[in-house]
């Protein structure tokens, strides 16, 4: 079997059924699975796409995205979604490293495609909407011309153990890695989904965040199609528009990071807006303040936390809805097909309340990074990733995440986490955003530093800042200094880059 199958049998049990709702277009299961097959058709008589081969896609949320992914796991093909906030020259290097077989775009994107012609090599450009910029040999071929006269191929060469899907790391240090997941681990993680929220084919999931991203992928729209349910996608997020569909639609499950949440939240939509039809709200991505986690419950929604990473598909530990309160901040157990280990610098488990980087285990982890066998091994032990995450366990064996073992800031010998910092931070109200990063000092080797944006406040100066630590923690964890910006960089799914930060506090 292979993941097309979840649609065709879903197909068989329930035809008319909505799988995907997006943009005012409704895509039946019957429908999806002659879609799919019409379009695995495609990838492998007229595209030449084989077992192994890579074709990428460039564009906003859409049935058709989701659709491509189906096909290429239908034929053995890899599955390579482009984030289309990168710049030209961010997608020409990933394009190159990985080499794929074809190219679809939607039409925002396809003028930019045209114009890396000359720096990219792709067999064929495919236009998921209209005629694309070129035209002649070697130019763009239409979808929809495609379609119409495809031979639909209901069975192909894919399997569990191939690779289905590629997804480039965000690039937070050095050049994007392409981490590679089979279809095994697609699946593995579907079921870990499905238990993490309860989810049955009953739910309608509202998906929003960008499906080039393991987390929009793999947390609930996957989960949901493989559970039958029906997802409503939206192209893109805008906070009142997710509000809107909340209001409307009447979604039972959705994944909403904390800079949605937040976006949402300074809507004056976000107090009217009768949330009630939904079960859960999930959210990762990044630590969560305790002050956003409390915001939501305030509403009457739990609020749960998925952590992993893209390397761990992502699923690989979460609470669940009856823990959302009683356990506040924390990242929950392990998921029911996952094993966790918290270890020290010497890989030996840690004992409860004590730090210890956080290993994952299962069906769901990575096969490794595309063309990097080194890197591979430098995270992969026996089958165990090592996320470079320092977490703890309470006697309960709750995980919480306290930072990231590479942000670690080592001032004179001790070690400062620089999420104790931030939620200290987190917490005044002139503060918008805030992040913490280390900075040589000849003496201490490196102190922590303050990187605030206020909300409008301008009476907050650097001396209320750092005010707000005192009694709160240690001495020799306060910032030494304050640097006041108006925005913080952040990647696709909202996470703060903190080597940007970095380079910005070089520079000043």
């Amino acid at each position: 079997m292979n993941l097309a199958d979840w649609i065709d049998r879903w197909a068989g049990f329930a035809p008319g059924k909505t799988a995907i709702h997006c943009e005012g277009r409704y895509l039946s299961y019957a429908d999806m699975a002659d879609r799919v097959a019409r379009l695995a058709g495609i990838l492998r008589h007229r595209l030449e796409v084989r077992r192994g081969d890579r074709v990428a896609v460039i564009g906003y949320n859409s049935a058709d995205t989701l659709v491509l992914l189906f096909a290429c796991a239908r034929v053995g093909a890899v599955f390579l979604p482009l984030n289309w906030r990168l710049a030209a020259p961010e997608h020409e290097y990933i394009v190159n490293d990985c080499t794929p077989r074809a190219l679809f775009a939607g039409p925002e994107f396809a003028p930019q495609v045209d114009a890396s012609r000359g720096a990219i090599d792709v067999p064929h450009l495919v236009a998921l909407d209209g005629d694309g910029p070129g035209d002649g040999p070697g130019g763009w071929l239409a979808l929809d011309d495609l379609m119409a006269g495809a031979e639909p191929l209901t069975r192909g060469d894919g399997g569990p153990a191939d690779a289905v899907l590629i997804c480039y790391t965000s690039g937070t240090t050095g050049r994007p890695k392409g981490t590679l997941l089979d279809q095994n681990a697609l699946t593995f993680t579907a079921v870990n989904g499905a238990h993490m929220h309860d989810l049955t084919s009953a739910d309608l999931v509202m998906s929003t965040l960008p499906l080039f991203h393991v987390g929009g992928l793999n947390i609930q729209t996957l989960p949901a199609l493989h559970a039958g349910a029906t997802v409503d996608l939206h192209a893109k997020f805008d906070p009142a528009d997710a509000l809107a569909a909340i209001a409307d639609h009447r979604p039972s499950l959705t994944v909403l990071v904390p800079a949605q949440l937040q976006a949402m939240m300074a809507l004056p939509q976000w107090r009217t807006t009768d949330l009630t039809c939904l079960r859960v709200i999930s959210t990762g991505s990044t630590l969560v303040p305790l002050s956003l986690i409390r915001a939501v419950h305030a509403r009457g929604i739990p609020l749960i936390q998925v952590y992993g990473a893209t390397e761990t598909a992502p699923t690989a530990v979460y609470l669940r809805a009856e823990d959302a309160v009683r356990k506040e901040g924390s990242c929950g157990k392990a998921a029911v097909h996952c094993e966790m280990r918290l270890v020290d610098d010497d890989g030996r488990d840690v004992a409860p309340g004590a730090p210890g980087e956080v290993w994952i285990r299962g069906a769901n982890v990575m096969t490794g990074y595309w063309n990097r066998p080194d890197d591979t091994a430098q995270v992969l032990t026996d089958g165990w990733f090592h996320t470079g995450d320092v977490g703890h366990l309470d006697d309960d064996g709750f995980l919480y995440i306290d930072d990231r073992k590479k942000d670690v800031i080592i001032s004179g010998g001790e070690n400062i986490y620089p999420a104790e910092l931030e939620n200290v931070l987190a917490d005044c109200p002139a503060i918008r955003e805030a992040a913490v990063v280390g900075r040589r000092d000849p003496r201490w080797g490196e102190v922590p530093v303050a990187v605030v944006v206020r909300t409008g406040d301008d009476t907050l100066d650097g001396a209320g800042v750092l005010g707000l630590f005192e009694s709160r923690l240690a001495r020799f964890k306060h910032p030494r200094e304050v640097v006041f910006v108006d925005a913080l960089p952040r990647n696709a799914m909202g996470k703060i880059q903190k080597h940007e930060i970095s380079k910005l506090l070089e520079t000043n």
